[in-house]
């Protein structure tokens, strides 16, 4: 809180006095000790309560420390929460021949189906779950596989299975529940088709066509925040070429 690295044991006086520090820094540092009661509908008491919760022995004593957390502020560098050239870099990539083989290749496959399989675990789950929902307007039967180890697959039969496209969705592509669960699939001639970070990885492997995306990788402690964006274009790509391709077949 300001210039220290713990919350102190604020009033409803002091809270008021605090908003009003914190908003106007550039001001304060330059009051005196009666304007800032006046500012606040405070009394000159109750600033100098308020400077010792923040372990100061008076008002000047606290405008030095708030003018150095000021400074300091303005020191530290500014930057974007979300690096928008990563963005920018794929969306110029997702010209180029290498990806647009991809994605048409994927297309014709898919168009050959009935049944489309959104798989994923974690963040890459929600995205299948929405790949299932968009790609419900250009197939009768779409869903997603909510929890990929413990739905089972023995239900689909082999000519079931050669009507099936498991498009399986993973940022990292060596996923241990996708993996096995897209086994059970290769075995029965089901297509599979990948939407992962990379085409080195153990899924885009095992697919008949891997779409990578290739964007900077995040992380915060175990947990995996790559940005999901390139997966959802791609998805939403992927579907309007498909609902391209069925429309010049029934033409």
């Amino acid at each position: 809180m300001l210039f220290l690295d713990y919350t102190p044991d604020l009033s409803t006086i002091d809270l008021e006095i605090y908003k009003y520090v914190a908003t106007h820094i550039d001001k304060v540092v330059y009051m005196r000790i009666r304007e800032l009661a006046q500012e606040t509908h405070s009394s000159t008491a109750s600033i100098l309560r308020f400077c010792k919760k923040f372990g100061c022995e008076g008002f000047s004593e606290f405008k030095i420390k708030l003018n150095l957390y000021q400074e300091s502020l303005a020191q530290q560098p500014t930057s974007h929460a979300v690096d928008e050239t990563s963005f920018a870099h794929f969306i110029q990539r997702s010209t180029e021949s290498f990806y647009q083989e991809r994605i048409q290749a994927a297309a014709k496959l898919l168009a050959e189906k009935e049944l489309v399989i959104f798989i994923g675990t974690g963040s890459s789950n929600i995205m299948a779950e929405y790949g299932a929902l968009y790609f419900s307007s250009i197939f009768s039967m779409a869903f997603h596989i909510e929890d990929p180890i413990n739905h089972p697959v023995n239900f689909f039969n082999k000519s079931i299975a050669q009507n099936v496209c498991v498009i399986a969705l993973s940022v990292s592509g060596e996923n241990d529940a996708v993996i096995n669960y897209l086994n059970h699939f290769i075995t029965n001639d089901s297509a599979i088709i990948s939407i992962t970070n990379s085409e080195k990885s153990t899924i885009a492997k095992l697919s008949n066509v891997n779409i990578p995306y290739y964007i900077s990788t995040e992380r915060i402690g175990d947990s995996d925040i790559t940005s999901q964006v390139p997966a959802l274009y791609t998805v939403e790509y992927l579907a309007k070429e498909v609902q391209k391709l069925k429309r010049m077949g029934q033409n």
